[in-house]
């Protein structure tokens, strides 16, 4: 039952070209840092991420598209990273955008086995060009199909030894669903305990979904955007 592994590297082993990776975080709160550069080491290409961004320049996502290993990018912000924009323009990168709420609910139908559903969101506009539409009480909705992938990569606080995770605060954000939707879930941890020194009503995702823990190392903890109030 002890799912730690010694390092980043081994964890991520069996990861290859042409897989699709979940990777948890919002903006660069809560992301895998120390696995995502396991994965730029590693130099894997032709990768299909799921994330809500990409990261910025060359941190975080930011990195492995510096290193031209993603293929295509599913996600819903790309608002700070100028290579990426610059990626998607020159056709070197492929782009599905999702509304936010839209991109979240299909990974945790992903997670939960329902293979689709409709969403009013989208309806009218280019995120509705080539699915099905159907009327359900006079208002029209879209089908968006749920997202699975290969991996996950995920960022936890807190882990025990056997996978039982806790989130914090804004770091509880894409993380725990994308864990339930992947074949492996890998999880990077800030703190990782003993089993039963997580309070079992403190568990924000039970351990059946994880596969292996890593120890974080030397974690930056970027601010996206820092903006401060001007003294008075």
């Amino acid at each position: 039952m002890n799912k730690v592994v010694a390092t980043a590297d081994e964890a991520i082993r069996d990861l290859t070209d042409g897989a699709t990776i979940l990777v948890g975080g919002f903006g660069l709160c809560g992301i895998p840092e120390t696995l995502i550069d396991a994965v730029t080491r590693k130099g894997v290409k032709n990768l299909t991420t799921i994330s809500n961004n990409a990261g910025v320049d060359e941190f975080g996502l930011g990195k492995l598209l510096y290193a031209g290993q993603i293929r295509k990018h599913i996600g819903s912000y790309v608002g700070e990273n100028k290579l990426f924009e610059q990626m998607v323009l020159t056709g070197k990168l492929e782009l599905e955008l999702n509304p936010q709420g839209t991109l979240a609910e299909r990974i945790r139908a992903g997670g939960a086995g329902i293979p689709a559903f409709f969403t009013p969101t989208g309806v009218g506009t280019k995120v509705a060009e080539g699915k099905e539409l159907r009327e359900f009480d006079g208002r029209p909705y879209v089908m968006e199909k749920a997202l699975r992938a290969d991996f996950a990569l995920i960022k936890a606080w807190k882990a025990d030894r056997w996978g039982n995770l806790v989130f914090r605060k804004t770091a509880r954000n894409f993380n725990p669903m994308m864990a339930t939707a992947a074949k492996v879930t890998i999880v990077e941890a800030e703190h990782i305990v003993e089993p039963g020194e997580i309070d079992p009503d403190q568990v924000h995702l039970p351990s059946v979904y994880v596969k292996r823990i890593i120890q974080s190392q030397n974690l930056e903890k970027r601010i996206e955007k820092r903006t401060l109030r001007k003294r008075a």
